[in-house]
């Protein structure tokens, strides 16, 4: 017992990844590409710059979504930034976090105006959320249930599905899957994630059931 009680005590260890840049593709149901997608993160100082882009077409609209997310070392947020375009359709909004008043600003930028929204001292947007579970699934354990911030926020709680198999490049990979909860304000979604076993816990695939079927978004390199 006091073993387990000094681990869930101990201080959150540092990232196990460094700067890193990974590509994906973004798949039909049917397999054939809608679009790409590329992840990154780089550290500067006691901070990290995460940063996320997607690119796709269907039939009469493409679609360009970018977030750039601001973190401290334990990934609690500092700023989410996100830009939207889906057709004509664009949206541009920002929100900052304060977490001495427990406080994330989200504001519309070009004219929008400011909403506040109570939050934790430890804040986390979606991207911010990612890196800190592949930290948590490099020591061997999951996040707990939590509030994630995308403009809105989401109510998240990941569980561990299983060893799994799947393919990179043709190439079949050991991976861990995980099932993931998200519920919204008006929406509620699952998904399917399978990181690599290993050291940095590689992001491989995602998937995303809809009407039509599940979506996914695979690693390309």
């Amino acid at each position: 017992m006091i073993w387990l009680l000094l681990f869930l005590a101990a201080a959150p260890q540092p990232a196990p990844f460094k700067d890193e840049t990974l590509a994906y593709t973004i798949n039909w149901p049917s397999g054939l590409s809608l679009g790409e997608s590329r992840m990154r993160a780089a550290r500067a100082g006691e901070r990290w710059e995460l940063e996320f882009t997607l690119e796709a077409a269907i039939p009469g609209l493409g679609i360009t979504n970018r977030f750039r997310s601001i973190t401290g070392d334990d990934f609690c947020s500092l700023e989410l930034e996100k830009q939207l375009q889906h057709g004509k359709r664009k949206a541009h909004e920002r929100t900052t976090f304060d977490p001495q008043k427990g406080l994330a600003t989200r504001e519309t930028l070009g004219g929008g105006g400011k909403t506040e929204i109570p939050a934790s001292s430890c804040a986390r947007d979606a991207l911010a959320f990612l890196y800190h579970l592949r930290r948590e699934l490099a020591q061997g354990r999951l996040p707990a249930p939590q509030n994630v911030f995308l403009g809105a926020q989401y109510r998240v709680a990941v569980q561990y599905a299983g060893f799994a198999r799947v393919r990179v490049n043709d190439v079949p990979m050991e991976a861990d899957r995980l099932t993931l909860a998200i519920k919204g304000p008006a929406s509620e979604h699952t998904a399917e994630l399978f990181f690599a076993r290993d050291p940095v816990r590689t992001p491989l695939m995602v998937r995303v059931p809809f009407p039509l079927g599940a979506f996914s978004m695979e690693l390309v390199r």
